[in-house]
């Protein structure tokens, strides 16, 4: 197995490739975002899907599945009122309503070890549907 680090709360553990996707997301810019998901057997953080630097918020969010909990981070870039160009690491722990009490346990008590693994997230956004993570939301965190 690849080097993972422990999550020391819950036992679980973080794959190598969680850190470095997510480096290279943030220094490479060559991901616009990054969905994680848990593998409950293994007790394992893993990447589950990464979206190319083309690919829009509209399809990060489309990637998230409606019945399964999940972690993520999605790269924000933007302009400020004063012209100047910046970008943001935003953290979403996705939650939705129709997934497994189990799950959802399991995600929110693993969450700050991953966090602690990935290092650079400006903002974090807890959604448990599309409308607690749409634009609105992260225009304003952003700004």
């Amino acid at each position: 197995m690849a080097m993972a680090f422990k999550m020391a709360t819950t036992g679980m553990w973080v794959a190598d490739d969680c850190k470095n996707s997510f480096m290279e997301m943030k220094w490479k810019k060559i991901h616009r975002y990054i969905v994680f998901k848990i593998d409950e057997k293994l007790r394992l953080v893993t990447v589950d899907k990464v979206g190319s630097p083309g690919e829009s918020y509209d399809d990060f969010a489309a990637s998230l599945p409606m019945d399964d909990c999940r972690y993520a981070v999605f790269d924000f870039d933007f302009v400020t009122v004063d012209n100047c160009r910046k970008s943001k690491i935003f953290f979403f722990a996705w939650s939705p309503t129709a997934s497994r009490t189990r799950a959802k346990m399991l995600y929110a008590t693993s969450k700050d070890g991953l966090r602690r693994v990935l290092d650079g997230i400006h903002c974090e956004v807890q959604a448990t549907d599309p409308t607690e993570m749409g634009m609105d939301v992260i225009k304003h965190k952003a700004y």
